[in-house]
């Protein structure tokens, strides 16, 4: 499939899509083979996902836990020259912690409002990630939220 619409990735997608997590993480993995060999493109994320991967990866269980110089190497090597790295923009900052406040974010969620937030300011048409609910909030604004699953099987992967 040649996509041609901007489509955001979570850090599920990143750290499923380059670490053998099992069945859970296999449309992660057609994923991201097909953004290896460049059948996907226009792929953005965000800097906190990357963080996030290399944070993830280098804590898994020992099977499968990554040394912070694989995290490193597959950050810079395998996922940065292939995505479009965003953060959120210094002046959206106060009417993102404004928004936050409105909606009652409290703990670890302030993260996935963050990169919901990050998303939509890239001009996301989709999101894809194994964390559903947590991006709801991109609904209103016409963003698809999607399983990895979902986009695998919509993108014929």
């Amino acid at each position: 499939m040649a996509l041609v619409t901007p489509v955001f990735f979570d850090s599920t997608v990143l750290i499923a899509g380059c670490i053998e997590v099992g069945a859970a993480g296999e449309s992660a993995q057609r994923i991201m083979d097909a953004v290896a060999d460049g059948r996907l493109r226009y792929i953005h994320t965000a800097w906190h996902c990357c963080l996030e991967f290399y944070a993830v990866a280098t804590r898994l269980p020992e099977e499968l836990r990554l040394t912070p110089a694989e995290a490193r190497h597959l950050l810079e090597q395998e996922l940065l020259p292939r995505m479009r790295v965003h953060q959120l923009p210094e002046n959206a900052r106060h009417d993102f912690l404004l928004q936050a406040e409105r909606d009652r974010a409290q703990g670890g969620r302030i993260y996935d409002a963050h990169i919901a937030e990050i998303a939509r300011q890239a001009g996301a048409k989709i999101v894809v990630t194994d964390n559903r609910r947590h991006f709801t909030s991109l609904l209103p604004h016409d963003i698809r939220v999607l399983t990895t699953a979902e986009f695998a099987a919509e993108c014929r992967l």
